[in-house]
Formats: structure tokens, sequence, C-alpha cells
């Protein structure tokens, strides 16, 4: 591949882009002038040609044509200047991420964290500054959703394999991206997926008779009724009395249960544009891969485009919306207005309905491969794990923190498998040890989702991970800390007993009790792990923990993270190295701070 500069790309397409902004900027100031010329002009002359020369009124008709033709004119620079304010906001969103400026300003997919997962608060996976929203550029829930679940669960290699092929083939397609971005105008994320399959999948609403034959039987003919009466036709009155009093009858008795459902339809369809110009988006591309290719087949349903269906769809939806305008409410009941618009929608999900779910599915998935193939355009340095089914493994070279600034960000080699399958890491505080625990969850994670890794190499296993570094405590569930944590413990050693190969990441293990517990405890705990074939990192401060390396038949090692105190500073260097530590910083940091704890 040719070597790019992806922060270049977007600085350079930004320029380009921000170049057209201000002409079109100053285009729409110019057509608003034009048009409040043109207007003054068409009044002032209105008023001449009415009075004093009505033979000339041609020249008021030229000059509302003119006016016509101005506000079309300046229609079409609006949408174009609508287009590169969204152009520029996805180039600086791209900046910003490469600029690590990116927390806070983007999609934290709060809403997918629980506090049960096993490593999804752990590693900072969701909320301000997690991997979902370095990751994330998908518009709708469906992408969304389905980006959160594969950063949630792993899958066989094979799956694996088949999302890096796809993520290859999208990540230099960064025209495609840039189109994406501009589906569907302004909206992000309006589709809610089960609201909407739930309702394809349902039931009809209204009876299909009474919706095609019947309602618009009854309305024709109290509209000829009262175009009867407004004509002053015989006994026109009693006609409309008596449709009007027959159909508000029938619509009484449809009334409560149309309105329900025209409610719940709404609810299900909102946004449906941006679906459609997303699926479009997706239908239209070419791909070669074996996966991208079969979802792409799946956007298809009886011969027909999912974007044509859900475009039909919206604009039955956008029919039932008018309901709400006052001059159909006050005719509602005379016309049938919401069974007719419902029976069109029920005769839409008798046909496509039980596609809705395999359309929403394979578009989740297209999404979220284009966020991991665009965070791999723009982390070339990268590279592609390389998966084997015997394990359990996990070895890597030059391992970093994806969400830590490359330039900050220090390397380390990590190897793990069924020969060495425990480091105790041992270390001071600040010296690295979560991170280290954090960079290596989270890189398991990037790689088996199928995007590349923090990493110059990278080998591994399939493996489930799962983590305690930051397990909290409970109000609400009556749970201490601890507590809390020996459960999430029980969580692993249940899964290692009957699941897949367990990766443990456990920091300060047992810290809530007192130490001689604290070290039978995690023993126990790490020698039933071991047997059960898991791996793992354990980090500590208590170095009577590290003797238990010893007595694990060669099956553990002692690594560890180094300071160093100079004129008054602490500094740390993050690079693991082998032994177990024999340097201490808590009283060192304490009295930076200006705590008195000089020792006797």
């Amino acid at each position: 591949m040719d070597v790019y500069d992806p922060l270049r790309h977007y600085r350079d397409a930004l320029a380009a882009t921000a170049a057209d902004h201000s002409r079109l900027k100053r285009s729409d100031r110019l057509f608003i002038a034009a048009k409040l010329t043109l207007f003054f002009i068409l009044v002032v002359l209105s008023a001449t040609v009415v009075r004093y020369r009505p033979h000339d009124a041609w020249i008021l008709a030229v000059l509302l044509a003119v006016l016509v033709i101005v506000f079309a004119l300046h229609e079409r620079v609006l949408k174009r200047l609508e287009r590169c304010e969204r152009m520029k906001g996805f180039y600086e969103e791209g900046i910003a991420r490469l600029e690590d400026r990116w927390a806070g300003k983007g999609q934290s997919g709060g809403e997918f964290l629980h506090s049960e997962h096993l490593y999804a608060r752990d590693l900072d996976l969701f909320g301000r500054g997690g991997l979902f929203e370095l990751l994330s550029i998908a518009r709708t829930s469906a992408g969304r959703e389905t980006l959160a679940a594969w950063l949630m669960a792993p899958v066989p290699v094979r799956m694996v394999r088949e999302r890096q092929a796809a993520v290859q083939e999208l990540a230099p397609r960064y025209a495609f991206r840039e189109a994406m971005a501009l589906g569907g105008g302004e909206m992000q994320a309006g589709v809610h997926t089960e609201q909407l399959t739930d309702w394809s999948e349902g039931f009809g609403a209204v009876n299909r008779w009474f919706a095609f034959l019947i309602a618009p039987v009854l309305a024709v003919a109290w509209v000829a009724s009262v175009v009867l009466a407004v004509m002053s036709a015989a006994h026109s009155i009693e006609f409309l009395i008596g449709m009007s009093v027959l159909n508000y009858s029938v619509a009484n008795l449809y009334g409560k249960r149309a309105f329900k459902a025209a409610d719940e339809a709404e609810l299900a369809g909102r946004e449906l544009r941006l679906l459609a110009a997303v699926l479009e988006l997706l239908e239209e591309e070419k791909f070669s891969g074996e996966l991208l290719q079969r979802l792409q087949g799946e956007l298809l349903a009886e011969g027909v485009r999912a974007s044509h269906a859900v475009r039909r769809l919206n604009r039955g939806l956008q029919w039932l919306e008018s309901r709400h305008n006052m001059a159909v409410r006050f005719v509602e009941a005379f016309v049938f207005w919401t069974p007719v618009c419902l029976g069109f929608l029920d005769a839409w999900r008798s046909r496509y309905g039980s596609s809705v779910r395999q359309w929403l599915v394979a578009a989740g998935d297209m999404e979220a491969l284009h966020a991991l193939a665009c965070y791999a355009w723009e982390h070339p340095e990268n590279t592609y794990p390389e998966f084997v089914t015997a394990g359990p493994l996990f070895d890597a070279e030059g391992l970093t923190h994806p969400l830590l600034p490359a330039k900050k960000a220090v390397a380390n080699d990590v190897r793990l498998d069924s020969e060495r399958q425990l480091i105790m890491l041992s270390g001071p505080n600040m010296a690295g040890k979560s991170t280290l625990l954090r960079a290596i969850g989270l890189n398991a994670v990037l790689a088996q989702a199928g995007a590349p890794v923090c990493a110059k190499r990278l080998r591994m296993s399939p493996l489930l991970v799962a983590a305690s570094i930051c397990v909290l405590d409970s109000l609400q569930g009556g749970l201490s800390r601890f507590y809390a944590e020996i459960q999430r413990l029980k969580q692993m050693q249940d899964l290692a007993e009957h699941g897949p190969r367990v990766l443990f990441l456990l920091d300060e293990l047992l810290s809530g009790t007192n130490s001689n517990d604290r070290r039978t405890g995690t023993e126990a705990i790490v020698r039933t792990l071991l047997q059960h074939g898991a791996m793992g990192i354990v980090t500590t401060h208590d170095l009577a923990l590290t003797e238990i390396v010893g007595r694990l038949e060669g099956k553990a090692a002692n690594y560890h993270f180094e300071d160093r105190y100079r004129d008054g500073k602490l500094e740390f260097d993050y690079r693991l190295v082998p032994g177990v530590v024999q340097t201490t910083n808590a009283l060192k940091l304490m009295r930076a701070v200006g705590l008195d704890v000089e020792a006797d």
C-alpha cells in the first residue's frame, strides 16, 4: 500500500471545503440582496402598472418569473452550502481524532454500558474518551448497536478473518466514507431498530376491507354531501347530516384502536430518510469481498432494493403524520384519514415486514465495518493481528494503549501462553500497571472485532477477556466494592470452567481485605483459573503476592515497572522489566503533596 498521511488528507480536504464554503456564503449573500431588490422592484412596479399602465402587465409577469428563477438558484446554493458545512464537520472530526482532541466530541455509547459486563467499564469501552467514541462514525442506531456488540463479545476465528478482509477492502475508500457522512442530511441515529422491527413484524392494525373499500366509499360519499350542500341542492342538508352521523359513528368504532396503532407506527418509523440514504449507498457501492457481497445481497427482498422499500414506508408515514394537521383533524372523523393510511402501511409490512430485521442487521454490520475501516485508515501504523486456533496465546510485540496519544504511548512486549499463563506485575503507584492491563484488554477487543491493533505484531488465539480493574460498589444493590469484586471473580471462574479460554486482567486483587486473606485468596483464585486453561496478569503493590509465582510450577513469572526519584520529582519509563520491583514511592508521593509523613 502506498504511504499516505491521513492527517494531511483531512487538512487539505478541509481547506478546499472551507474555500468552497466561503465562496458559497458570498453567493448566498448576493442572492439574498438580489431577492430583496427584485421584490422591492416588483412591489413598486406593481403599483405603477396597475394604476398608470395596465396594458404593460406582462412586465410584472416577466419580473415574477425572474424572481422565481432566483429563488430556485438560491435554493441550489443553500443545499450546496449545507453539504459543505456537513463535510467540514466530517473533516474536523477526523482531524480531532488524529490530533487526540476527540474525547467528548463523538458518540460516547453510554447507553451500552452495563455494570455486570466482564470488561466494558474496566477497559473504558464506553463513555467520554472511550474506545467506542474513538471508533464510531455510525449514522444509524443499527450501526451503533452492532459496533457495540462486536466490542463486547468475541466471535469464531472464521468470522474475525472475514471482518479483517472487509475492513481492509473498505479502509482506502475515503470517498465512500464522505458519501456516508453526507447521506440523509443532518439526521443522526434516528431509527430505533427494535421498535421498527417489532412494528414491521406485527399484525395488521385495521381491517383491509374497511381500509381499502368501506372507508374510501364512505369518505367520498361524505365529501359529495358537503359539495351538494354548498351547491344548495335539494335535500342536500339531510344527506350531509345523515352521512356525517354515519361516518362519525363508524369512526368511533375504529377510532381508539386506529389512533393507538398510528402512534406506534410513527414511533417505530422515525427518521427513515436517513436509513434509506445509508441503505442506498451500501447497495450501490461495488464490493469484491465475500462478507461485503453477502451483506449487500441481504439488502434485497423479492427483487426490490431495501432503500426503495424504506422510502415507500417513509412516504406512507409522512402521509400518516399529516393527521396532526389542524385541517385533517377537523375532518378526520368523516374521511377516515388515519385508518386509510394505516391500511397502506399494513400492506407495506405484509410484503416487506419479514425482511426489515435482515436489512437492519446487514446495514448495522456494514456500518460497523465502515467504522473499523475508518479507524484502520486513520492509523496506518497499526497492524492486523494473526489468529491461531490452538491456544491459549497472546503474543504481542510493541503493544501500546489505543486511547493514548501515539507520541506518548510506551510500547511493551507481552507474551502469555500455555507455558506461561500468569504474569505477576508489581510496581509503584503511577508506574503504568493498570494502563498495561487496559492496553492488553483493548487490543484483544479490537483484534476480535476485526480491526487492526496498536502493536508491531500480535498473534493470539480466540480469548474471552475478563477484567477486574475498576469494579465499583453499589448503594442501590447494597454491595461493597469487595463483594462486587468477588462476584466478578466468580463470573471469571465459571467462564473458565465452562466457556472459551479466558484472558483475565486483575488489578490490585482483593485489596479490600487483610493481607493474609488476600494472599491466600489470590493464590487459590489464580490456581483455579490456570487449571482451567485461563491466562492473564495480576498487578499488586503487596510484594508478598509475588511469592505465589514460585509455587505455580513454572506457569508464572514476575515482572515489574520501575520509577526514579530525581530532583524532587518522580520519573517513570513505563517499561516492563523481569523480576520483582525493588522500589516504592507511596511516601515520596505523600511528601510531594505536602503531607507530614516523615519517618521516626
